[in-house]
């Protein structure tokens, strides 16, 4: 989720832990709580600042080992430690169980989104991804708010956030629902399919579609249950020729094939460089596709300059790669 989601959450959890009667009955533990399930809500995205250094970096780490199995364990007692110094005469139990509520929840709603996390890891490095929840979701958000509200207002927050969450337990389970149908319409289209991703959007009967057979990619959109293909590409591999060889050695391009599981691929040769193009299929946008890896080579196949993120217009990514001054 986003980090605004995340940060909501927090504030829910702190009031839903105001039930339980440790953290009630003393100040020092009432705070100390929702110190760490405020910032036990955040502490996983720590790894945000690798974009500080670079896009490649950020993608191939980010919501991994951060999210793993033995972070979720480390991450609340790593906290209870530093809160409890600030506050002795809390219930260091309550506070670290607290804390590791908020860190498991953080890492448990990012499963729901099309980007997923990296939750089994060390027994596996597979991204676990269900794509039902987009990373902003304003309903999930929105609800937040108004209990936030109602809580300011005077209202017991434990007994505000326990129905309001009872209520988004019921949203998660219409989101897989209406997954399911638009699922089952793109395997009535395409019975041949290999593998089909479905990604939510922000609007609620909206729906990203990439599938591939062994022949071909396709792309597509789907709205209340309607399923529209869009694009449609040649699926051709990736062949073993020395400039894509050379290429794969470039980080941002290695960082793209760690993270991208739908795409295809372009070769360029202009006078005195090649460009190799790798674009990913799941994000299609305004007639673009704005998530991209882009190499360029010299004629002797050295690497002159590279990108990967996201971008949507040509103009500016020749300005990252530094084609356009400026």
């Amino acid at each position: 989720m986003d980090t605004g989601t995340h940060i909501v959450m927090g504030l829910a959890l702190a009031g839903i832990a105001t039930l339980d009667p440790v953290v009630a009955e003393n100040s020092a533990t009432t705070t100390s709580v929702m110190i760490g399930a405020i910032v036990g809500s955040q502490i996983p995205d720590i790894d945000t600042v690798l974009k500080l250094k670079n896009n490649a970096v950020y993608i191939r780490n980010h919501r991994g080992i951060t999210h793993s199995i033995p972070a979720v364990l480390l991450w609340p007692m790593l906290l209870t430690a530093v809160i409890y110094l600030f506050f002795p005469g809390a219930n260091i139990l309550h506070l670290w169980l607290w804390t590791f509520i908020a860190v498991f929840l953080h890492v448990f709603v990012d499963i729901f989104n099309a980007y997923g996390t990296q939750a089994l890891r060390p027994f596996s490095a597979k991204w676990v991804a269900l794509g039902v929840i987009n990373t902003f979701d304003p309903y999930i958000f929105g609800i937040h708010i108004v209990g936030l509200v109602i809580w300011a207002l005077g209202a017991h927050p434990g007994y505000t956030f326990i129905p309001i969450y009872i209520l988004l337990i019921f949203y998660y389970l219409l989101r897989f629902k209406a997954q399911k149908k638009v699922l089952t319409e793109v395997n009535r289209m395409i019975p041949n399919a290999t593998e089909i991703i479905i990604a939510p959007t922000m609007k609620y009967n909206k729906w990203r579609i990439a599938a591939m057979n062994k022949h071909q990619f396709f792309v597509g959109r789907a709205e209340n249950n309607n399923v529209n293909i869009i694009d449609h590409f040649n699926r051709v591999p990736v062949p073993k020729t020395p400039v894509l060889e050379a290429a794969k050695k470039d980080k941002n391009l290695s960082a793209f094939l760690s993270f991208s599981p739908v795409y295809r691929w372009e070769i360029d040769e202009y006078d005195d460089y090649y460009e190799v193009r790798f674009i990913d299929l799941r994000y299609r946008s305004n007639d673009y596709y704005p998530f991209v890896a882009v190499v360029h080579l010299n004629m002797d196949l050295e690497i002159i300059t590279s990108y990967t993120g996201w971008i949507f217009s040509e103009e500016k990514l020749r300005k990252k790669l530094d084609i356009i001054p400026g």
